[in-house]
């Protein structure tokens, strides 16, 4: 059992502010970010320290170094008695205590409960403030414990350790699959390593399937770290029946490896609306929604990409008259045809040229890779789309936007059926997106497929987690709709602001946030988690796969200082 360590009492504060707490321990005992329980007779209380700040009695005594002008231990004395330093604590949570244990008032407490006559407590957001003097002190594994979740449960994911003591804080992947979350941080920060840390218990606790648009090729196989050259175990490697990758493109390889199978897109998967959402990155105009309107009516969703694609340009004959006109077939035969500007139809065919030459774009793909991808994720696999060499913005954009576009619509009647006619529920689906900002900004948010899913899509069983080193740039609604949000060092304060938006306390967490340590400390935020914590995120290494999956990660032999370890040495 954790031994309880008392570090100070309670002079001031109130709801609308922090908790002010005398300290009566050394100062560098207690750091920013640590987890307290403020104690009185009913109720615990617990808070995040967030400031610490020098006192006295007297200024003076603060100003005027004694140890000279007195004996030393008169000097401590005066010290102890005049100069303080006080914790300013961000109260979270409270909990009923009840009576103490070996009163008779504790046996009718708990009877009472027992016979459903009292709730069984719980913590719940603070709604009154403790007496003064009530006494504060660290918090153990058991209160680590008692709110973010038992550690040996199921499906409770040891995410980090607190930064003091080093208590495991667990994540519940049960309740995190329930709404969009967000994994954020300054580039070289550990975003990836964090993202495999979830997505591996994701995947091992079975809580849901998962779709990863996997623009860096990360995530899949094994690779080498950056930064120390070590080896990064790939999910596929430790996953290889659950988890499926899929190359962009015939013939496509990763890390030279061939992918479980290929992703072709048919030309008549591509609509207007996945062409609209590309108005930026190919610098379309106000009249392509109009040629594009005409192009549908005129060919059909299923052929006009086709049939635009292989009209010619400026292409004309002469007619009866001798008069030259646009030929047969042309873009602008066409347009003078169903009356569209001809100018206006052979600007879109000329910024459509590059959709055109999209080598993994085909009229006729050799298999139907889209329908094999959501057969995968129906069944409880795992899909890992790489984008290999086609990882420009364009391709980006084009194939996440049009994949979760018909996912939705799959995972939509799924839950209809359900709903109607008591049919298999749906499988719950995690959507991951790198580089959310250039998906969710706040020219495209709107138009996106995934800020959709973000506002709505929970009730239809589908969410996203979006992996982004810029929030700021990501639309501020989007934001809100965001549970649980676990973020890494930020050095800009626009991007600080829009990891805290819409949290409680925002103002005592900015501080907190941008004093994170640049590798290895994460903020824990949000809906999916009781309170905000900073805690050192644990490393992506052989150490957490051996206690992920309760075997050897390795498969080497035992060191001898493991093997004295397990000796009780």
């Amino acid at each position: 059992m954790d031994e309880i360590k008392y570090i100070g009492k309670v002079v001031g504060g109130g709801l609308k502010e922090s908790f002010v707490v005398r300290l009566e321990v050394p100062a560098n005992e207690v750091q920013e970010g640590a987890f307290v329980i403020v104690e009185n007779e009913d109720w615990l209380f617990y808070g995040l320290v967030t400031d610490l700040m020098l006192g006295a009695t007297d200024p003076r005594f603060a100003d005027e170094p004694m140890g000279n002008r007195v004996a030393p231990y008169l000097a401590e004395l005066l010290y102890g008695q005049t100069l303080f330093t006080n914790l300013e604590v961000l109260p979270s949570l409270m909990m009923e205590r009840g009576p103490a244990l070996d009163s008779a008032e504790y046996k009718q407490w708990q009877k009472s409960i027992d016979a459903g006559l009292k709730e069984q407590p719980r913590p719940i957001p603070v709604k009154t403030v403790p007496p003064h003097h009530s006494r504060v002190r660290l918090a153990t594994s058991g209160d680590i414990a008692e709110i973010f979740g038992d550690t040996e449960k199921k499906s409770n994911l040891i995410i980090g350790h607190t930064r003091e003591q080093g208590h495991p804080v667990a994540l519940d992947m049960e309740k995190f699959v329930q709404r969009s979350s967000g994994v954020f941080g300054a580039t070289g920060t550990g975003k990836s390593f964090l993202t495999r840390l979830v997505l591996a218990g994701l995947i091992h606790y079975d809580e849901a399937s998962i779709l990863v648009f996997d623009m860096h090729n990360e995530y899949g196989l094994d690779d080498v770290a950056s930064d120390t050259g070590q080896k990064v175990v790939g999910l596929k490697t430790k996953f290889s029946s659950k988890v499926r990758i899929v190359g962009l493109g015939s013939g496509a390889m990763i890390r030279g490896q061939n992918p479980d199978f290929n992703l072709e897109i048919a030309t008549g998967d591509i609509q207007p609306q996945d062409v609209e959402l590309l108005s930026r990155e190919l610098n379309l105009k106000e009249t392509t929604p109009t040629t594009l309107d005409a192009l549908v009516t005129t060919f059909g969703h299923q052929n006009w990409l086709r049939e635009f694609r292989e009209m010619s340009v400026g292409a004309v004959v002469e007619d009866e008259k001798g008069k030259r006109v646009p030929a047969p077939g042309s873009v602008e035969a066409w347009a003078y045809d169903v009356g569209i500007h001809p100018e206006a139809a052979k600007g879109l065919h000329s910024k459509l040229r590059r959709l055109f030459s999209l080598g993994y774009v085909v009229d006729q793909p050799a298999a139907d890779g889209i329908k094999e991808i959501i057969k995968a994720l129906e069944a409880g696999q795992h899909v890992l789309l790489s984008f290999g060499r086609n990882d420009s913005d364009l391709d980006y954009l084009l194939v996440t936007n049009l994949l979760t576009r018909l996912i939705r619509q799959r995972w939509e009647e799924r839950t209809n059926e359900y709903r109607s006619s008591d049919k298999n529920k749906p499988r719950p689906l995690v959507i991951v997106v790198e580089e959310a900002h250039k998906l969710l900004n706040r020219e495209m948010a709107s138009q996106t497929t995934f800020s959709t899913i973000a506002r709505e899509l929970r009730k239809y069983f589908v969410t996203l987690l979006i992996i982004d080193q810029r929030p700021s740039q990501i639309y501020d609604e989007v934001m809100s709709q965001l549970g649980t949000r676990i973020s890494g060092w930020l050095g800009d304060e626009d991007d600080i602001r829009a990891v805290l938006s819409g949290l409680a306390g925002r103002e005592a967490l900015r501080g907190m946030l941008a004093r994170l340590q640049p590798k290895e400390e994460v903020m824990l935020m949000g809906w999916g988690v009781p309170m905000p914590l900073p805690v050192r995120s644990r490393r992506y290494d052989d150490t957490f796969w051996e206690e992920l999956l309760g075997k050897k990660a390795s498969g080497g032999k035992k060191t001898e200082e493991e093997r004295k370890k397990e000796l009780g040495f």
